[in-house]
């Protein structure tokens, strides 16, 4: 498997991550203090688009490694919970790293 797939999991999940907690922050000033509802529905908008990549990027590694559907569940499940996608990123990265399937570059 080519670092590449390891390397866009990562980002998608760090920036799935950061536009989820954003949009908590969102949501927060729209129910909380009535205010912002045009940028909470932008940034629902886009962390909507962003976690439809995030789905395809992690099936995409999930599937390349070979692994369990309930574990490629798990994974994309992490970018519906805040701070989830930054803790499945490192255990996944980490797993991807010690089985030894990234092609090292020459």
């Amino acid at each position: 498997m080519k670092p590449a797939v390891l390397t866009r999991y990562r980002v998608m999940a760090y920036v799935t991550g950061v536009w989820l907690l954003l949009l908590c922050l969102c949501m927060v000033f729209k129910y909380g203090f009535d205010t912002g509802e045009d940028v909470t529905f932008y940034v629902s908008q886009v962390h909507g688009v962003l976690y439809m990549i995030y789905l395809a990027v992690s099936f995409d590694l999930a599937w390349k490694m070979k692994w369990r559907i309930e574990r490629i569940l798990l994974i994309m499940l992490a970018g519906t919970v805040p701070f989830a996608s930054f803790v499945a990123e490192r255990k996944i990265a980490q797993a991807v790293q010690e089985s030894g399937r990234i092609a090292q570059p020459a």
